[in-house]
């Protein structure tokens, strides 16, 4: 009885890593092409009134090109605001940003003299715009010319709450090699998020280039730190909005500079995704199924999986003696987690060898996410944190 219980738990889980990463793609992909809602009936626009809001903490080295690039829209200016809030900066973050708003009639300035978080921040600032759209981005982003009217262009439909852009991850020269991995992967994950977005049901934006209606804005939590750009697109959708995808409103960032450095900023976001679930129960049985498939396909397993992984290597040691299938499977871990550390042992000599690389990549990624749930259930992270470096 308990040799069964064992058996059916460890293919279950290994079919839920198959779902999240294989199955889920293929069918929203194919949801997605049957859907109706492909594409838009709107054209660009420029007349929309629209606020942009940054959220800057010791920026000295990009918040001048970032307000520079806002400029640069193939938009009406007219139409534009900017809310910059320093969140207590201390480097030349307030001394530029004051010269730039002498210079500058759309731009809005808040320097705030105490730390309060991205978040917190984001909830001042979505006050004080005066606009119906809301354009939430950051001060290491570079728009495309165009970004914005494609962002607009939407909310001609009622129906639609929100509008993620996409954000292509950039590789300078001397990154090249050590950056792969993660550009890689995110690619992989853009297209879900184009999947997603033609269905309405987009799970989870990028806080780089992103528009709501302001009158969807929720404030965001503080006392229990959660992913803000998560927390903004699921609380459109649990409103009963669609959440969408414009593939043409490009923006750019540059990629973490090793994957170590994409390591802490995993540990982060780990733990405050998983209390920005807490917020949002409704949506794991919801009545739109296809919500709650993604919900759980796209996120929650994704989150999960250190410790299903930990789990399938625990029950495949026990099963191992009840038949050759479980030795091999065995056999199959053994390798996967001896390439990874050796694609550690590469990288650290400067030689990369792709599928290694890769390889490593997803159990950096996945101890991550360990160290990052283990402090959200001792309670170790913050709403206020040090951005980490791309």
């Amino acid at each position: 009885m308990i040799d069964d219980i064992l058996i059916l738990s460890f293919w279950v889980l290994i079919f839920l890593i198959i779902n999240s990463f294989l199955i889920y793609f293929i069918l929203i992909w194919l949801f997605s092409k049957l859907s109706k809602q492909s594409k838009s009936p709107y054209k660009s626009s420029s007349s929309v009134p629209v606020s942009i809001i940054i959220s800057a903490y010791n920026e000295e080295k990009v918040i001048e090109k970032r307000i520079k690039n806002i400029l640069e829209q193939d938009y009406d200016l007219n139409k534009i605001e900017i809310l910059v809030g320093s969140d207590n900066s201390n480097d030349r973050t307030n001394e530029i940003l004051i010269k730039l708003k002498e210079e500058i009639p759309q731009l809005k300035v808040f320097i705030f003299n105490y730390r309060q978080g991205k978040a917190g921040v984001l909830n001042i600032l979505s006050t004080k715009a005066t606009n119906d759209i809301l354009i939430l981005t950051d001060a290491n982003t570079e728009f495309d010319p165009n970004a914005i009217k494609n962002l607009v262009k939407h909310f001609d439909d009622p129906t639609i709450g929100g509008v993620c852009g996409r954000l292509i991850l950039n590789e300078e020269v001397f990154h090249r090699q050590k950056g792969i991995e993660e550009k890689k992967y995110w690619e992989y994950e853009t297209l879900i998020k184009i999947a997603e977005g033609k269905l309405g049901i987009l799970i989870g934006a990028n806080g780089g280039i992103l528009a709501i209606r302001k009158k969807l804005f929720d404030p965001i939590p503080l006392k229990k730190p959660v992913t803000d750009d998560f927390f903004i697109s699921l609380s459109i959708l649990k409103k009963g909005y669609k959440f969408i995808y414009e593939k043409d409103a490009i923006a750019y960032e540059e990629i973490a500079k090793d994957i170590l450095t994409e390591f802490n900023r995993k540990v982060r976001f780990s733990a405050t995704n998983i209390q920005t679930i807490t917020f949002f129960k409704s949506l794991l049985l919801n009545k739109n199924i296809l919500i709650s498939y993604a919900f759980w396909s796209h996120k929650i397993i994704r989150w999960f999986l250190p410790i299903i992984l930990i789990l399938i290597l625990i029950i495949n040691i026990i099963l191992i003696d009840k038949s050759i299938v479980y030795l091999y499977t065995f056999y199959m871990q053994l390798f996967f987690y001896l390439a990874g550390i050796i694609g550690y042992l590469f990288n650290k000599l400067k030689i990369r060898v792709g599928f290694l690389s890769l390889i490593t990549y997803f159990l950096i990624t996945n101890i991550a996410l360990l160290i990052g749930m283990i402090k959200f259930f001792l309670n170790k992270h913050s709403a206020i944190w040090q951005s980490t470096p791309r």
